[in-house]
């Protein structure tokens, strides 16, 4: 059995599409387990189990796999997928494969940044060995980004306890032929599908990296500092607008082609 834990939140416009495409790529039997917070509907009777919760998306998918731990067989199977995420094709046999090899298989997105981490778009563990790593999709352990800065992100607890008990994971990582955005919009070994920034405004470390720099020169000098340091915010909440608006309107056409073709995909691979 799989169970698929996943979360949507304050929107129900992913609900459908994911279902559906589960229900076309994946053969084995499976059930959804979601979290639903603040979504609008009674979109309930859709999922075989919700489960409330609040706050952050890591501590809610730590609530979801502990649920699961608790109810379900130590060889079944946990599948991590962000609301805005689902299979293209059956992910199955890559997933068999890599956990006949390894204790989990995850999207590592290294186009951000250089990121580590297991990424929780989508994840694929066995029960038995998720309880035994004491899995935990907190961030918190940190590593050394492209940048030479360290950071952390959802995931990085994680990669801390598979790095403590010496355990082999398998990455999947972009396979995009066609990016029309360097992180979003991306297919992950040609098996999996990650909108990105589907519940929040679409802005990201990787973007934040481009950013304009602060201006300086005059920034120390009395009154004529507080109005440079005025000036500079609003130029950078101005860039920060700018880029929301733009990747938003990138993310609602792709969004309208998901919603009319299902394979809608093969644009980019």
């Amino acid at each position: 059995m799989i169970h698929v834990a996943t979360v949507h939140h304050k929107s129900d416009k992913w609900i459908d599409i994911q279902l559906a495409y589960l229900r076309r790529h994946v053969h084995e039997p499976y059930r959804v387990v979601a979290n639903l917070e603040s979504v609008p509907g009674q979109q309930e009777h859709k999922f075989d189990r919700v489960i409330p919760a609040k706050e952050g998306h890591p501590g809610k998918l730590n609530l979801l796999a502990a649920e699961i731990v608790a109810e379900a067989r130590p060889d079944d199977l946990i599948m991590f997928l962000d609301g805005d995420a689902f299979p293209i094709v059956d992910p199955m046999p890559k997933v068999h494969d890599a956990l006949d090899r390894s204790v989990l298989i995850a999207v590592r997105r290294e186009e951000n940044e250089g990121d580590q981490q297991p990424h929780p778009c989508f994840c694929v563990t066995r029960v038995g060995d998720w309880d035994r790593i004491r899995g935990d999709w907190s961030m918190g352990h940190c590593w050394k980004n492209s940048s030479g800065e360290m950071v952390t992100d959802s995931g990085g607890n994680l990669l801390a306890a598979l790095e403590r008990m010496d355990l082999p994971w398998t990455p999947i990582t972009r396979t995009n032929k066609v990016n029309l955005h360097p992180l979003w919009f991306a297919v992950y070994g040609d098996i999996v599908y990650h909108h990105g920034a589907g519940f929040r405004d679409p802005m990201s470390r990787s973007i934040r990296a481009n950013q304009p720099r602060p201006w300086s020169r005059g920034a120390q000098i009395p009154v004529l500092g507080n109005a440079i340091q005025a000036v500079d915010t609003a130029r950078l909440e101005k860039w920060r607008s700018r880029q929301i608006a733009s990747n938003r309107r990138l993310g609602d056409d792709i969004f309208a082609k998901i919603n009319n073709d299902p394979n809608f995909y093969l644009d980019f691979v």
